[in-house]
């Protein structure tokens, strides 16, 4: 079985870019799952690219992903984690991929590499 994380949009972009490490994200899916937050910064990236919500919706529902709803425990730890995360200027939504990381007990899988100085307790995987 392959390994499960929790999909940081940048992996997700990652994956429908073709880029490299696609492969990686691929072959991932089954049982990797996604934060609502993170998955809307995905389609609003194809939107800002000229795409339409349909148009997303074509390219990520054969994805057949687990997309997890963003709840008060989860924002609670993401806004904890902005003090600690600060210095490495993440983002809300890379506080939400990690606060499912958290909450799920399951590695994050990202494309930004400020995530590898991170001093945090779970484990961070960079796709590149």
């Amino acid at each position: 079985m392959a390994q499960r994380y929790v999909l940081d949009a940048s992996a997700l972009l990652c994956l429908l870019n073709e880029e490299d490490g696609a492969e990686h994200v691929e072959a991932s899916l089954d049982g990797s799952v996604i934060s609502a937050v993170n998955f809307s910064e995905v389609v609003a990236k194809i939107v800002e690219r000229g795409g339409t919500r349909d148009l997303a919706a074509a390219m990520l529902d054969p994805l057949h992903m687990q997309i997890v709803n963003f709840d008060q425990s989860q924002a609670l730890c993401a806004g904890e984690l902005r003090q600690v995360t600060r210095t490495a200027g993440l983002s809300f939504g890379d506080r939400a991929c990690l606060a499912l990381a958290v909450a799920r007990d399951m590695p994050a899988l990202t494309t930004d590499r400020a995530w590898a100085a991170l001093e945090l307790d779970l484990q961070i995987e960079l796709l590149r």
